[in-house]
């Protein structure tokens, strides 16, 4: 066989840089990325190819401590990642103190055979280098990593060092996914997420995890000058009436601004002219009910 792949879970807690880290590898942004943890709600795949080697990366949520049944999925999701891959990849925070949920992690891993990878992002944060020493010393006393990797994903630093690892883990097998492939997630899914996306970025802390965003319709027409448009119409869900009135904001301010960066990248993505249609409605306390979660394809089954 002359092709070979190598599959990777990157996990890790919540905020530090799995998703920019997946989008860096790929090369696409594929994966939201925000300042808010538990920006990413289920496993986003993705694919790089190069030559005979095919790597496959998968994006988990961060690992958290569950307050609602969508939290219950999202660790389910981390857990689900871990079965019948190549290596982890471990990404913390070098400016965070160690928690009991790296611990749990470490543990978790060091009665595995599958290698880990620590990887150390933020670096380019830290004042005193010398700290980083110290870091790794904590994490080693916790699990045998193949590595660790000091890196700031952000600053594109340490990133080949990475590779060259993982390189190492591939095995002899099938390209799973076509040669121009970069991720597995369905159009509409990809459009949902970078509408969400701009909610969060720009509404406060209270409202973004009570989001959902569903692709209610999507279609492709042309335009009296023969520009070929793509229409998408949209629903953004919220737990509130009180929230609704926020994302829509005063004379529709605050959903004319998100509808216009999400146009701007949609556009970008996919190449094409695009129509992007916003609703708002209320689904009350749907991250605890189990058929929105499945509804809005939340459920990793």
């Amino acid at each position: 066989m002359d092709t070979k792949s190598v599959f990777i879970t990157i996990a890790g807690r919540a905020n530090a840089g799995k998703s920019s880290l997946l989008n860096a590898l790929v090369g696409e942004k594929i994966a939201m990325v925000t300042d808010k943890p538990q920006t990413t709600r289920t496993k986003i795949t993705g694919v790089v190819t190069r030559g005979e080697l095919q790597y496959v990366f998968m994006d988990t949520p961060g690992i958290h401590k569950a307050k609602t049944k969508l939290g219950e999925h999202m660790n389910k999701a981390v857990k689900d990642c871990m079965a019948g891959i190549d290596g982890i990849v471990y990404m913390a925070d070098v400016t965070a103190k160690i928690n009991d949920i790296d611990r749990a992690a470490m543990a978790e891993f060091a009665g595995s055979k599958t290698p880990v990878i620590l990887l150390l992002n933020k670096i380019d944060l830290l004042p005193d280098k010398g700290k980083i020493a110290e870091k790794i010393a904590e994490f080693s006393e916790l699990c045998k990593f193949k590595t660790v990797i000091p890196v700031s994903v952000r600053e594109n630093d340490g990133l080949d060092i990475l590779m060259e690892e993982i390189t190492s883990l591939a095995v002899e097998a099938p390209h799973y996914f076509p040669e121009d492939s970069v991720t597995d997630q369905p159009e509409k899914v990809i459009m949902s997420e970078m509408i969400r996306e701009k909610v969060m970025l720009l509404m406060r802390d209270e409202i973004p995890h009570g989001i959902a965003v569903t692709i209610e319709s999507l279609d492709e027409s042309v335009t009296k000058s023969g520009e070929d448009i793509l229409n998408i119409s949209a629903v953004i869900y919220c737990e509130r009436d009180s929230h609704k009135g926020m994302v829509i904001g005063k004379g529709g301010s605050m959903l004319k601004k998100v509808g216009a960066l999400a146009r701007e990248e949609l556009e970008e993505f996919f190449r094409i002219r695009v129509n992007l249609q916003l609703w708002v409605k209320v689904k009350e306390d749907w991250r605890n009910r189990e058929g929105l979660i499945r509804n809005f394809g939340l459920n990793n089954d």
